[in-house]
């Protein structure tokens, strides 16, 4: 079918404040709060009618902008601005289009916004990507077509006008033939701070949540990283011997210090941690990410890139330096992830497995948050997502019981009750897809209790 055009009536945004159970350390900064931003759009389809969407994401500080000049509190009113911005350019276009014409627009002049500002891709592209997963929540609400269904139909108009370097009739035979998984295994992400053992360790972990698969945060301190991922190992070993894991950098190496690492790994004490290691995400900062070729760096552990995917073109740029993957997060855009897979199947022909998306975001949190973005990477058949946000915030937060339950009871395989509070059913060591992919929507299902958020605070720069 040809993608129906749309015309945005309503844009709200809010915020809620989420108090971490623990903290969590990454690179150079150590988060105990954040917070979540909420968006709910009105659109009308031509000749569907009237529909809402809705849509949240956590607002983490200094990760989407590191500079260091700026504070955490800074980073996050930047987030705010980014929101409140693309909102009021999405608002103001009172024409109709595609859903991904709406996209295309208002992208264009969020990137002019955030030059101006001097702001990084990553939050430029922030307050687009909650209105484009909001808008498409609606416009598969009004067409009654859930998220796989509508991809493959392509009723958002997605075409190759961000992406020149691929062709529209690819992107549309690869939209028309995806293949969504029945369920996510859980990547368990080990923080810098968290304990191995005892109580609320590393073990624990394991118990409960019948864990396989690791995301292991490194530092930059070669020697301490080494010893932590010998202990770490160490303990896999004993309780999950056929674990997989992957390495998340952080933008905090160099290429001198992550030659030593990779020593290690490939004649030292870690050459046993090798044999379990399938990527290495970020190791660079992102503005170094594209100053040289990896060369002997590409060797056989593939690196892929995150916080340095700041724009459509990163991706490609990366592969050109010898880069195999790129991060998958739908705070980035859901858009820029399925071009990216579109990139992927052509990279891979014939089929080498060399290339690849993969699924990244520790802080989805229970919600809207936590379904979009597996639904997404589901969707794009990714076995796999890094998916412990449970792990720092103890269930749906400070959200009321209500809409705790209204969410449970739109998905009752993906939550449950458990000491009096529903929260994420993590137990078995995987999220299933089935409700997230089968109901009218974007993997929504049920609303937040809007009269417990707050109104964003707008921040003009």
């Amino acid at each position: 079918m040809s993608a129906p055009r749309l015309r945005i009536r309503e844009i709200q945004t809010f915020e809620r404040s989420m108090r971490f159970a623990r903290p969590f350390r990454f690179g150079l900064v150590t988060v105990d709060e954040a917070p979540q931003a909420f968006v709910r759009v009105v659109v009308e389809v031509e000749g569907a009618g009237l529909a809402t969407g809705v849509t949240a994401e956590m607002m983490m500080p200094k990760w989407f902008d590191k500079n260091p000049a700026k504070s955490p509190q800074d980073t996050i009113a930047d987030l705010k601005a980014s929101l409140g911005e693309a909102a009021r350019n999405y608002a103001e276009a009172q024409d109709w289009d595609t859903a991904f014409g709406h996209h295309g627009r208002g992208f264009a002049a969020q990137k002019m916004w955030a030059a101006d500002q001097g702001l990084p891709g990553l939050v430029a592209s922030f307050g687009p990507a909650l209105v484009d997963k909001a808008v498409a929540d609606a416009a598969l609400k009004a067409l009654k077509l859930n998220f796989p269904e509508g991809l493959r139909r392509n009723v958002f108009g997605i075409d190759a006008r961000q992406t020149p370097d691929l062709g529209a009739e690819r992107i549309q035979s690869f939209l028309a033939d995806v293949q969504p998984v029945g369920a996510v295994l859980l990547r368990h992400t080990i923080g810098l701070l968290d304990s191995l053992d005892g109580a609320g360790g590393l073990e624990d972990e394991i118990r409960l949540a019948n864990l396989r698969l690791f995301k292991i945060k490194i530092g930059g301190d070669v020697d301490a990283d080494i010893a932590r991922l010998q202990a770490i190992h160490d303990l896999l070993s004993r309780h999950v011997p056929d674990y997989r894991a992957t390495l998340d950098a952080n933008e905090q190496y160099d290429p001198q210090r992550l030659r030593i690492l990779l020593q290690a790994m490939s004649g030292g004490g870690l050459r046993a941690f090798r044999e379990h290691l399938l990527y290495i995400e970020q190791p660079f900062d992102r503005a170094e990410t594209f100053a040289e070729p990896l060369g002997d760096l590409a060797g056989e552990i593939p690196l892929i890139i995150d916080e340095a995917d700041g724009d459509y073109d990163a991706f490609p740029r990366a592969v050109e330096l010898g880069y195999r993957g790129v991060s998958s997060k739908a705070c980035k855009g859901f858009y820029k992830s399925v071009l990216n897979a579109v990139r992927v199947s052509i990279l891979n022909e014939p089929r080498t497995g060399r290339f690849f998306v993969s699924a990244e975001d520790l802080t989805c949190q229970a919600g809207l948050g936590i379904q979009q973005d597996t639904a997404l990477v589901a969707t794009l058949g990714m076995a796999h997502a890094e998916r412990n946000g449970h792990h720092y915030v103890e269930g749906f937060g400070p959200a009321p019981d209500a809409e705790a339950a209204r969410f449970a009871a739109a998905h009752p395989d993906l939550y449950r009750k458990q000491g009096g509070r529903i929260g994420l059913a993590f137990e078995r060591g995987s999220l299933p897809t089935t409700s997230l992919l089968s109901a009218p929507g974007f993997a929504s299902g049920a609303e937040p209790d809007w009269s417990s958020l707050v109104p964003l605070t707008q921040h003009h720069l």
